[in-house]
């Protein structure tokens, strides 16, 4: 019997030898975990479609403590993301969540938010089913609405988010009152600054961070992603707060996220 029976997300898959593969999989109870799955590439095994990208599963495996990669038996689909492979848009985004959560968690430290913050961009993606009455309008730019909820949230949960309401420099209020200070950004930079402290610094290469995006973090922060009030959204939607959010994941990362680009070059 398997020490470890785990609900898991998948995460990536890489060749090992001519039928083995080594998985990085999320776990919602040990965290993020890499194992070798034997006999994997073959068209018998005991996986199946079960190792696709963020397929959600129960993970069989056998962990010992003096072992980097826990060795993987089998695992039970709960849930693929096959219907999201039709749509371009989903599809990249699903890449993005994998590499963010690739490069943001530590090995074998639980994060159970963070794993619920999968399911819910997940759940929220999937198109509705098949004769299933739609009660409401079904929104518009799921795949933008998603990633940037995603980001925010994960860039939280890391610990990695900082105060979107104070000047990094001078300490001022960038929300005080019914006309917000201006706010901006620059690469490296972990935190906004004012329009003072901008050209005082005489930065270079910034941007601003919008007084609606700002606004939209603090509803994000606050509501479930399905339950956003705009639901018309778009690439120029919050485009600014997505640029900011990659730019902390990829400082803290220390190395640039392949998907980010891939995803802005998108029609979504």
């Amino acid at each position: 019997m398997p020490a470890r029976v785990s609900e898991a997300l998948v995460l990536r898959t890489y060749p090992l030898k001519e039928a083995d593969l080594v998985v990085s999989f999320l776990t919602r109870d040990q965290g993020k975990l890499r194992g070798v799955a034997k006999r994997a590439r073959r068209p018998k095994s005991n996986f199946g479609a079960g190792l696709e990208r963020l397929s959600h599963v129960r993970m069989a495996y056998f962990q010992r403590e003096s072992r980097e990669l826990v060795n993987l038996d089998s695992c039970e689909l709960i849930r693929s993301q096959f219907a999201l492979a039709a749509d371009y848009g989903a599809s990249v985004a699903l890449d993005f969540f994998a590499e963010v959560t690739e490069q943001m968690l530590p090995a074998a430290e639980p994060n159970e938010r963070y794993f619920r913050l999968l399911l819910a961009v997940l759940d929220f993606l999937q198109p509705p089913a098949k004769g299933q009455p739609v009660a409401v309008t079904e929104p518009v730019g799921k795949a933008w609405r998603a990633v940037t909820y995603f980001s925010l949230w994960a860039v939280r949960l890391t610990g990695w988010l900082p105060e979107l309401h104070v000047c990094l420099s001078c300490g001022s209020l960038l929300s005080d009152g019914e006309a917000p200070e201006r706010a901006f950004f620059s690469r490296g930079q972990a935190g906004l600054v004012c329009g003072h402290c901008r050209r005082t610094a005489g930065a270079g290469g910034s941007w601003e961070l919008g007084a609606e995006s700002r606004a939209l973090v603090s509803e994000m922060l606050r509501l479930p992603v399905a339950q956003l009030s705009r639901t018309n959204w778009s690439q120029d939607t919050a485009a600014d707060l997505r640029r900011f959010l990659v730019q902390q994941i990829e400082g803290h990362a220390e190395r640039r996220l392949l998907t980010a680009r891939v995803l802005e070059e998108s029609d979504s």
